[in-house]
């Protein structure tokens, strides 16, 4: 990960989705990728009604789910993190919201900002059919109003598991505030989440070293 200014900084209010997943269960949990994890985690431990953020790999198999391993882009896997939240104080489609308002910009392929390689690529993978259905309609929604000067790369890839990174990646942006990547290409996101959506900002993070999920 190199420290280089990122297209996100500035971040985009985009619409709502027209589409989300109906109420009932009692925790939800959503599968995001948008370039290096520490940036996506740190803002999703900022979203208010999320009970968890936790980084890890997702796309590829068991075996090559390290991070010396998917460095070389090869393994099919992307940086990715999975969110816990609570249904009652924030749905899946308010998740992509954020998801592609300020913690990525999913209109570049295959890297993000500094970052190249399909370890860095945006993609949604899915938990179940409804997640799948409100993701493709909602990045429709998106690419006929034009909501970014180029069309959404995001790809939706259902049926993979998700696999925890190591310990180190864990909480890295509130463990490492003052590191240039963090710095330069992360806390612009968290400001922006405060400065488009404040409603869904909450001030303390919610930390894996917290809450012990990070498994």
């Amino acid at each position: 990960m190199t420290a280089s200014r990122s297209s996100a900084d500035e971040g985009k209010q985009i619409q709502a989705p027209a589409l989300d997943e109906k109420p009932g269960q009692a925790t939800g949990v959503a599968i995001l990728a948008g370039g290096c994890f520490w940036g996506v985690q740190g803002v999703f431990q900022h979203v208010e009604g999320v009970t968890s953020a936790v980084s890890g790999y997702a796309g590829g198999d068991k075996a090559t789910a390290e991070y010396r391993k998917i460095g070389s882009g090869t393994t099919g896997h992307a940086e990715t993190v999975r969110i816990t939240y609570d249904p009652r104080k924030i749905s899946y489609g308010r998740i992509l919201q954020i998801y592609f308002s300020v913690a990525h910009d999913p209109t570049e392929l295959n890297r993000q900002g500094p970052d190249v390689g399909t370890q860095y690529r945006s993609a949604i993978f899915p938990t179940n059919a409804e997640q799948a259905s409100v993701a493709k309609s909602y990045i429709a929604q998106l690419n006929q109003a034009h909501a970014f000067s180029a069309a959404i790369v995001t790809t939706i890839e259902p049926g993979r598991p998700f696999y925890p990174a190591e310990d180190y990646h864990q909480d890295y942006l509130t463990q490492h505030p003052t590191n240039p990547y963090i710095v330069i290409n992360d806390l612009p996101k968290i400001e922006n989440l405060k400065r488009i959506l404040p409603e869904m900002y909450r001030p303390t993070p919610v930390l894996v070293a917290a809450t012990g999920k990070g498994g």
